[in-house]
């Protein structure tokens, strides 16, 4: 007999989440050549990517409180269709600037106001994953479906910024129309595959009460999501100065050895998000634990790197570790939580993802002014506290 699935709409979920995750990534692949070409500076770029980042934060709570109210589905197909509208707008601007340069100020704002919105809407797609797969699966089945999410997003940042660069190297406007696609396909498929279900029901005895990010229940998968955001973007943020202070590289071998490590962290999400769904029986909490630990070690690391392979070796382990963190926390988050709040809890774990998009690159460069190890040094220690937390919360909760 055929198996049930556990979410019925989760085939369509994972899909959104990997066309979704690629189109963002296909816009930091090529925002550097972009912001050259059209005489920009290089916090132009930087810009653009906070500001998503800002929006994101302020953004997610609302859009996962939202669905619990108007439903799931409804969210998606809003969120979705306004990614792609406005993602089809900055490939036109894009692709008209590149031919006839205008104004900077004119090419900053298009840029980081179209990118500022792309934050904004994605921002709803997480949260309402999240919270739909937390309607339907079982408690100790939720770590499994939220991995096949997280494995969905670490295949897009896996491909997104290679078939960016491959479709770049023959026209850089191009890129941005055929990732401007890819949310129409999402949109299309959740429309298509993702049954409508109505909004999770309310307590009867008084109105809906919003989850805020100090809320005791959530305050493990809060530290998690937030130490794992600060980890993953110093981490990015710093690699490709790194391979050309520490390996003494070039500047075009530097940003290649940063994307080869980019595509270790993927292969390293990806293995470790299939255990977690291959051991469905082990509690979040020690995912966590046993993720942050690993990860933690593997950053440490990258501090005594010496040689190209030693830094793809230390991202990949640190990556594989992360893989158990992501899914965890958001299943743990789902099991805090009663039926009508799972929106409002996935909502607030996402915008203090947004925040750690915010706060890591700026503690990341910083960092790496003074010492080129500090950065990961500090991640090492972050992880390890992180670990030491999830440790003592499982105790209490036994």
């Amino acid at each position: 007999m055929r198996s049930i699935p556990v979410v019925s709409g989760l085939p369509a979920l994972v899909f959104a989440a990997w066309v979704g995750t690629m189109a963002m990534m296909a816009f930091v692949a090529v925002i550097g050549p972009v912001v050259r070409l059209l005489g920009l500076s290089e916090w132009h770029a930087g810009l653009s990517v906070t500001a998503a980042g800002v929006l994101w934060m302020l953004s997610a709570r609302r859009w996962g409180a939202l669905s619990d109210r108007i439903g799931r589905r409804r969210v998606l197909l809003i969120a979705l269709a306004a990614y792609a509208v406005i993602y089809i707008v900055m490939a036109v601007f894009v692709d008209t600037a590149l031919q006839a340069p205008p104004a900077v100020w004119l090419s900053v704002l298009a840029l980081v106001g179209t990118r500022a919105l792309v934050g904004l809407f994605y921002a709803a797609v997480p949260p309402t994953a999240a919270a739909l797969v937390a309607d339907e699966a079982a408690p100790g089945q939720r770590a499994g479906a939220m991995a096949k999410l997280g494995s969905a997003n670490a295949l897009g940042m896996v491909i997104g910024p290679a078939a960016a660069g491959w479709v770049a190297f023959h026209d850089l406007a191009l890129t941005l129309y055929v990732a401007a696609l890819l949310p129409v396909l999402a949109l299309l498929v959740i429309a298509w595959r993702l049954p409508s279900a109505p909004p999770p029901a309310a307590p009867t005895n008084g109105p809906r009460a919003a989850l805020a990010w100090y809320d005791p229940r959530l305050r493990l998968p809060v530290m998690a999501v937030f130490a794992a955001m600060i980890s993953v973007t110093i981490a990015q943020v710093t690699v490709g100065f790194f391979a050309i202070d520490r390996l003494q590289l070039a500047p075009a071998a530097g940003a290649r050895m940063a994307g080869l490590a980019l595509t270790a962290v993927g292969v390293g999400l990806i293995v470790a998000q299939v255990l977690v769904m291959t051991f469905k029986n082990m509690p979040p909490r020690r995912w966590i634990a046993l993720g942050a630990v690993i990860s933690g070690i593997g950053f440490s690391s990258v501090a005594l790197v010496q040689a190209p392979w030693q830094l793809l070796a230390t991202y990949a382990v640190a990556a594989f570790g992360m893989g158990f963190v992501f899914p965890s926390f958001q299943a743990l988050a789902a099991d805090s939580v009663q039926a009508h709040e799972q929106g409002a809890a996935a909502g607030a774990v996402a915008s203090v993802q947004g925040l750690g998009m915010v706060i890591g690159p700026m503690v990341g460069t910083l960092l790496y002014r003074a010492a080129p190890s500090a950065p990961y040094l500090l991640v090492g220690l972050v992880l390890l506290g992180l670990a030491a937390a999830a440790t003592l919360d499982g105790r209490r909760a036994a």
